[in-house]
């Protein structure tokens, strides 16, 4: 069988791009790889708060889909484009009681440098009474974080993008101090439709340069897969996520409540299967979300996490731990979003975002 010119170009165009994206997938594979090797927790958990309130509200960390919200490009810098120039964002997140989260970021597209975000995040743990180590008062402190975020975006061709988060961090607590760099690196193909969209990324690539103590931790590292399609007939944008790629194993096996128990009149392991062992972990990597368009103008949102299910349900009582909702509007000129998400029974963060664009300001 042979190929016509017409169909060898076709062919030709695809791999061209195809390989222009490799490169970067490899690193992102080699590292995450590597950084699985090696057992311990994380640190700046603030690092994993997403800027836009339309992702929360689906109950990701980020979004892969085709869309002029500088919020969602703040998350994902492979969606940094001109189409988000000169706009303005602000957003707010009230946590638990007396944690508070903010952000505001503004998006420029340079005439010879491309298009860039500019962003800074705050969260504030509240204040505290500390005491020294006689039991006696020394006064109130504070903590609380600070992320600092540059973007930047190229688009490769019409399909395929990939861009770049460079993230200074601060952390003030009471009088100690300690700095971290990290790095989010990321592609994204984009359908000719633009229907489909998908975005392979790896978040908070870095480490501490100073410490509280002297003991180095590590950021929370995490590859990701996110995804898009817009149905073409209905106003549905559905969503979906593959998480923490780098790490096979999610389950948490609490000594107090273990998951395998030994029957003590047969002396058998009672638990769960292989099959029920193999899903419960694949399905703590999936996120699952859909999006409803109404004219344009009015947006309905929820999503749904077992992994946040599984891990936060309550003992015998229903509750919507994992599940996640949001409405979002346009008004005027103005984007405005609000969503809920359940973490727990007794707590859920609720997020809002306002984005807007500068150029009906100064024309």
């Amino acid at each position: 069988m042979h190929l016509s010119l017409f169909q060898f170009s076709i062919v030709n165009l695809i791999l061209h791009r195809m390989k222009k994206v490799v490169a970067l997938l490899l690193f992102l594979a080699t590292f995450a790889a590597s950084r699985a090797q090696v057992a311990g927790m994380s640190t700046l958990s603030i690092l994993d708060m997403p800027f836009s309130a339309r992702a929360a509200g689906l109950g990701f960390d980020f979004l892969s889909v085709y869309s002029d919200d500088l919020t969602l490009s703040l998350d994902n810098p492979s969606l940094v484009s001109g189409r988000i120039d000169n706009q303005l964002a602000v957003g707010y997140v009230n946590v638990f009681s007396g944690a508070n989260f903010g952000s505001v970021a503004y998006s420029h597209n340079f005439k010879h440098l491309g298009a860039f975000t500019f962003g800074l995040q705050f969260g504030s743990y509240g204040s505290f009474e500390g005491y020294d180590e006689y039991e006696q008062p020394t006064g109130s402190f504070s903590a609380a974080d600070y992320v600092m975020t540059i973007g930047w975006g190229r688009a490769i061709d019409d399909n395929v993008s990939i861009g770049a988060n460079f993230k200074p961090i601060l952390s003030q607590y009471e009088s100690y101090t300690a700095l971290a760099f990290g790095i989010d690196l990321a592609a994204t193909y984009i359908s000719d439709s633009k229907a489909f969209a998908a975005t392979l990324m790896g978040r908070n690539i870095g480490a501490q340069l100073s410490t509280f103590s002297g003991h180095v931790e590590k950021l929370p590292f995490e590859l990701s897969l996110a995804g898009s399609y817009k149905l073409q007939d209905a106003p549905f944008n559905l969503m979906f996520a593959l998480n923490e790629l780098q790490t096979w194993n999610l389950v948490y096996d609490d000594p107090l409540n273990p998951s395998s128990v030994t029957d003590p009149f047969t002396g058998q392991t009672v638990g769960k299967s292989d099959f029920e062992k193999v899903f419960d972990n694949l399905a703590r990597h999936v996120s699952l979300g859909v999006e409803v368009v109404i004219k344009q103008s009015l947006f309905l949102r929820v999503g749904y996490s077992y992994r946040q299910m599984v891990e936060m349900k309550a003992a015998d009582r229903f509750n919507t731990s994992g599940f996640s909702f949001g409405i979002g509007f346009n008004f005027k000129g103005f984007r405005i979003c609000y969503s809920r998400n359940n973490y727990h029974l007794s707590q859920a963060p609720n997020f809002i975002s306002v984005t807007t664009g500068l150029d009906r300001f100064f024309k």
